[in-house]
């Protein structure tokens, strides 16, 4: 008999779903609901092959989450067979360590938790509380993206702000992407046929969000966003590392709020900031084979700052067996990885040229057969990861 695992990543104006048979891992259904608020929200439902779509106006999460079952009852596969739901939790504070069966208590914690994550924390209980509506008669559990760098040492996740303040306030370095970052070094153990413990690696999550994480042995040791997945990398539309002190500048000089710049940072910055408006990487090179210099001054921007957190990371760690690189940008741009390789090729990261170029949906190595560090590409699977978890969680 199949073990289905529904998978739910609610964000604020979508639900992210997957039906997944965790005995053999396969996928039973997928499905997504956009636009809820707004006039013209639609749900996309894709099983056995075939995709179905419905247009109707939603206007919030439990809404969302009824056209989610009507959409199973109408097309399948059934959700009666759905032992347990997965649900994405993407700040777990210092009170979550690992994924949890969601009860009462749960769901406060998560609303006190929610400060630190505006953007996301309130989508997701709320997709939470519908989906327990929804389905009150299964065990639900929540996963958390900062689960996994919960075992970063005082040294990495310490603010060096006044410590009784931070305590006070629980200002520290959380981490995001965890769920992802776990899976693909877990993957990449597999791949070089090794333990995971005795594996030392750096992961690439290259996506609109992006983040990089130093693993000794299995265990993270540091990564690169922050208190909020603000902090970091160069991304799509969010800054990543910048002075402190801006806030304060534009404050007195642009006379903006503190929501002003958290707007800016957040929403018109990164790829899109430095180019204006443009985000997808495919138009950034098609900008860059045109000779447009913002354009290019962003991807140099971009690989700088990505290379100067490996290079940084591989101090941490003291040298890596291998280097990944995971989600959209990470997968599918051969370029950024050859930008960033060439720049690390001293350090023993040789790419094989041809190999990178290759599309394809499998994990691979594409580094040279005698670099010292081995380079892979690994896609990331969250929704299985957090199937996983999920199913550990209701049979302890």
């Amino acid at each position: 008999m199949p073990t289905p695992i529904l998978v739910l990543n609610c964000g604020s104006s979508s639900i992210k779903y997957q039906v997944i048979d965790v005995d053999d891992e396969s996928r039973l259904a997928t499905g997504l609901v956009q636009k809820i608020g707004l006039a013209d929200s639609s749900l996309e439902h894709e099983t056995g092959g075939e995709k179905h779509r419905i247009d109707r106006q939603v206007s919030n999460h439990e809404e969302a989450l009824a056209l989610v079952v009507s959409a199973f009852g109408q097309y399948g596969p059934p959700l009666a067979d759905v032992v347990a739901v997965g649900h994405r939790a993407v700040h777990g504070g210092e009170a979550f360590r690992e994924p949890v069966r969601i009860d009462d208590r749960v769901i406060e914690t998560l609303v006190e938790l929610s400060p630190l994550a505006p953007l996301h924390n309130p989508p997701g209980i709320a997709g939470i509380k519908a989906a327990m509506h929804a389905m009150p008669k299964v065990p639900h559990v929540a996963v958390f993206d900062t689960a996994f760098f919960a075992t970063l040492p005082a040294e990495a996740y310490t603010y060096a702000i006044d410590a009784k303040l931070a305590h006070e306030y629980s200002i520290r370095k959380y981490g995001f992407h965890g769920t992802s970052h776990k899976y693909v070094s877990e993957r990449v153990a597999e791949l070089l046929g090794r333990p995971y413990e005795d594996v030392d690696q750096i992961v690439c999550h290259l996506g609109n969000g992006a983040s990089i994480s130093a693993i000794r042995g299995g265990v993270a040791v540091d990564t690169s966003m922050g208190m909020t997945p603000l902090q970091g990398l160069v991304m799509g539309t969010r800054s990543g590392d910048v002075d402190p002190g801006l806030h304060a500048y534009l404050a007195r000089e642009a006379n903006m709020s503190v929501a002003e710049v958290d707007r800016l940072l957040n929403s018109r910055s990164g790829i899109s900031g430095l180019t204006g408006g443009t985000s997808d990487f495919r138009d950034l090179a098609d900008r860059i084979e045109k000779g447009d210099a913002a354009a290019k001054l962003a991807y140099d921007v971009y690989i700088h700052r990505l290379v100067s957190y490996i290079g940084a990371y591989l101090a941490v760690l003291g040298g890596v067996d291998a280097i990944t690189f995971t989600a959209g940008v990470g997968e599918n741009d051969h370029a950024v990885r050859q930008s960033v390789c060439d720049r690390l090729a001293p350090l023993g990261f040789l790419l094989d040229d041809e190999a990178n170029k290759i599309r394809s949906k499998e994990p691979r190595r594409i580094s040279q057969p005698d670099s010292p560090i081995q380079i892979l590409v690994v896609p990331t699977n969250e929704e299985l990861a957090m199937a996983r978890e999920t199913s550990k969680v209701i049979s302890a």
